[in-house]
């Protein structure tokens, strides 16, 4: 992020956990730029500030955290924070285009190492969830949606597009692919925008699905 401080959004219904979470991000080098407690404010606030990260509690008043996600997605990377690991909710957020997934009995530092890595476009989560959300990618792609009649091909992915994007799937992070292809965090990050832009996709979580639809996870 340079040397500009990392911009954040908390958004929870408890004060006191909403006043923490905000403080803990703060004391690490965070510039915690709004806070929310519910909902529709979220989605108002977010919108106009455009932090960085916006840090999510699922359960708010007014609009469930989903619908949040589902209204931001593609214009705020979201890291939810809920008291929930459920298998429901879980991939409920991730395919209303939540970035990552932390469960609250995360530490300050796994939230903050969260953040950083959600911010620099790591899909983060708590352990035991990653393999949960991939493999029911996995379970909706072996019935993928008919294509449109007359839609148009799907542009043409370079070589390098393809070999990271068959890493996203595998569920390799970011910097893990840098280091698996010599190549720097930030041409990882390039080489995923332009292939979200190319697929006219908004996150990762669509991404995965797209390769896993196409048989990019398979083996090494």
């Amino acid at each position: 992020m340079g040397e500009r401080p990392l911009t954040v959004m908390v958004v929870d219904d408890h004060p006191m956990w909403r006043d923490a979470v905000a403080r803990d991000l703060g004391e690490a080098g965070c510039e915690v730029v709004a806070t929310a407690g519910d909902g529709p404010g979220a989605v108002r606030r977010a919108l106009a500030v455009r932090p960085d990260v916006l840090v999510l509690d699922l359960n708010l008043p007014g609009l469930p955290g989903a619908e949040v996600c589902r209204q931001l997605a593609g214009d705020v990377k979201v890291l939810v924070l809920s008291a929930s690991g459920e298998q429901e909710d879980v991939l409920e957020a991730v395919k209303a285009g939540a970035t990552g997934y932390l469960v609250k009995s995360a530490s300050a530092a796994e939230l903050v190492d969260a953040v950083r890595r959600t911010a620099a476009g790591d899909a983060v989560f708590t352990p035991g969830l990653a393999g949960l959300v991939l493999g029911e990618y996995r379970r909706l792609a072996t019935a993928p949606a008919p294509r449109t009649p007359g839609a148009p091909e799907v542009p043409h992915l370079t070589d390098r597009e393809t070999e990271v994007l068959r890493l996203v799937a595998k569920g390799l992070t970011y910097r893990q692919i840098a280091d698996r292809l010599v190549i720097s965090h930030r041409t990882v990050q390039n080489h995923v925008q332009n292939t979200l832009g190319k697929l006219q996709l908004h996150n990762r979580a669509e991404l995965v699905r797209y390769a896993i639809e196409s048989g990019l996870d398979g083996g090494e």
